[in-house]
């Protein structure tokens, strides 16, 4: 056994994929025993959020499995073994997505959308085909039951005047109320510089947390991130970014981070790496000063970015590449209204007869 020194050095993700791990053992220990093998067998095609998101699903399953199948109900869920996925129906799973609709688990009430549907479906598929594909189970109803369809929903974005006001608004804070101001200026050159980041690059929330300042590139204009899955990539940056970043790294310099966070690019006002939360907290309050009638997070940040990329340059392909979508297909859904209005424009351009 190899013996870890707590304070061993350690980055942004492998912290996070060793809190992951440490969650993710905690629920399993509340599903079936069994539950064991699925997830050790899917641990080295999968990331650790993406396992902690099946045993969220899978938890949810058993819970009402437990309590709506009276047969089952005098197992506690840890001592149901692997034959019991065979005593189950694909009708007995469209009633349970049927129940994900609405349900209460003690005060807490949950509701699920097309998506939500879709995506405990897709878990449960996971789990049926591992068990079937090993031959531990006869049956795989999962197969059986059809993916909810999505309604398509309109991508919100900030237009380009949107984007101006918004980065106008981090600069002066001009529509801040007394007590945003207080804090404002203290933040705002490093708020310039993560939106500028954001918005400039189309990063996602959680690799712009996971940035390291020998990440940032100043010879090359580029920044190195940690993808979905774990794979690094090399993402550049305009003129804007470099100039914000720069201004921010010179404050920086002036700071002393706490323990733990001294390699961290983007610092918390307590001096740690900023987290996911306060991100989109201060992407929230900059927007609101703009726009009412959107929702702006940091993945509308991000869609903004893919928007711009795709109008300016009509590469599908290198818009996927950028964002990190590993099948262009991802890309094609998200942009497809402006790829159509791009397919309209096509009509007139080519002239057949010249008219008199």
């Amino acid at each position: 056994m190899v013996m870890v020194s707590p304070m061993a050095d350690q980055n942004y993700h492998d912290q996070m994929n060793k809190a992951n791990t440490l969650r993710l053992r905690e629920i399993i220990a509340e599903l079936p025993k069994f539950c064991s093998d699925f997830f050790r067998g899917i641990e080295p095609t999968t990331s650790s959020l993406t396992r902690i998101a099946y045993a969220y699903d899978l938890r949810v399953f058993f819970q009402w499995l437990y309590n709506s199948n009276p047969s089952f109900k005098n197992t506690p869920i840890r001592d149901l073994k692997v034959d019991v996925l065979d005593q189950i129906k694909a009708i007995d799973i469209e009633e349970y997505l049927d129940y994900l609709t609405y349900y209460k688990n003690g005060e807490n009430e949950h509701l699920n959308n097309e998506t939500g549907k879709k995506r405990k479906l897709i878990s449960l598929r996971s789990f049926y085909n591992y068990y079937f594909k090993k031959e531990m189970i006869l049956t795989n109803p999962a197969a059986l039951v059809d993916i909810p369809k999505l309604h398509q929903k309109e991508i919100i974005r900030l237009e380009i005047d949107e984007v101006a006001k918004m980065l106008d608004q981090v600069e002066n804070g001009e529509n801040m109320t007394k007590s945003q101001l207080k804090y404002h200026d203290k933040t705002k050159v490093r708020d310039l510089a993560l939106i500028t980041l954001l918005l400039g690059t189309g990063i996602r929330v959680s690799e712009c947390v996971g940035l390291d300042l020998n990440d940032v590139d100043f010879n090359n204009d580029g920044i190195k991130i940690r993808r979905k899955g774990g794979y690094e990539s090399i993402i550049y940056f305009g003129e804007e970014v470099r100039e914000s970043l720069e201004e921010y790294l010179k404050e920086r310099e002036t700071i002393i981070p706490q323990s733990g966070s001294e390699e961290a690019l983007f610092l918390s006002m307590q001096k740690k790496r900023i987290s996911v939360k306060a991100i989109e907290n201060l992407v929230k309050k900059y927007a609101s000063l703009v726009t009412r009638l959107k929702k702006i997070t940091p993945h509308k940040l991000r869609s903004t970015y893919g928007t711009s990329l795709y109008r300016e340059t009509g590469d599908i392909y290198l818009v996927a590449d950028v964002l990190g979508h590993k099948d262009v297909n991802t890309t094609k859904k998200h942009y497809a209204a402006i790829e159509d209005s791009r397919r309209r424009s096509a009509a007139n351009k080519v002239k057949l007869r010249e008219k008199d």
